[in-house]
């Protein structure tokens, strides 16, 4: 593994820390250091089990920069830690989740990323772009999470976009995510769909097998 892809994991875990406890100016919420602690686990999970080719795929897709939409996403992203950490460090604008509801939002932001790295140890192709591998020699996943709906890792995007901002106790950051985010996501799940069946030899006949893009049952 690269050291450059350690030290760029090493820095966006300090952007975060910085965004939620700088904004806040206080490091005394216990919610913040559990949602790192997950983030954490899933950085050092990904590094230790992940396929390396994978990871230097999600860092640099086909050896290039991510898109703009794809840092447009992780600017938002960060700006709804800025906002978690005003609003419940300062200015309480709508820092009245209860606690229980907290809670449920870290189990649902750790659950999503459980599903998201299970989707990965599964798919060594599960890139953070869409695209054709044919240069890494891309094939259809079928087991694991992709048994069950075509797109886990969307699945587990959507649940992390949902809980984030309730997990950090803010009503505003939870807000902020879920409206400019999840179009993105439902967006790139359909178009990914289209892609893979028109151009990824077996899709089509994976996607007459297993029928629910993203939740069992509903789509």
């Amino acid at each position: 593994m690269p050291i450059s892809a350690y030290v760029q994991s090493a820095v966006f875990i300090v952007l975060a820390a910085v965004a939620l406890f700088g904004s806040a100016g206080t490091v005394a919420i216990a919610g913040f250091w559990l949602y790192l602690a997950i983030y954490v686990a899933i950085i050092a999970a990904s590094f230790l089990w992940l396929d390396p080719g994978l990871v230097r795929e999600r860092m640099r897709p086909a050896g290039k920069k991510p898109p703009v939409g794809l840092q447009l996403f992780t600017g938002v992203l960060v700006l709804h830690w800025i906002v978690a950490g005003l609003d419940r460090g300062r200015f309480h604008w709508s820092d009245g989740v209860p606690a229980w509801l907290q809670v449920a939002g870290l189990l649902s932001v750790a659950g999503g990323y459980i599903l998201c790295f299970w989707a990965m140890l599964e798919n060594r192709f599960f890139s953070s772009v869409i695209r054709i591998q044919s240069d890494r020699g891309q094939y259809v996943v079928s087991t694991g999470p992709y048994a069950v709906i075509r797109h886990p890792g969307y699945t587990a995007g959507i649940l992390i976009v949902v809980a984030s901002g309730v997990a950090l106790g803010s009503w505003l950051a939870a807000a902020l995510l879920v409206i400019f985010t999840l179009p993105f996501l439902l967006y790139r799940a359909i178009t990914e769909d289209r892609i893979l069946q028109a151009e990824l030899s077996g899709y089509r006949d994976y996607a007459a097998r297993v029928r629910w893009r993203l939740c069992p049952g509903i789509w």
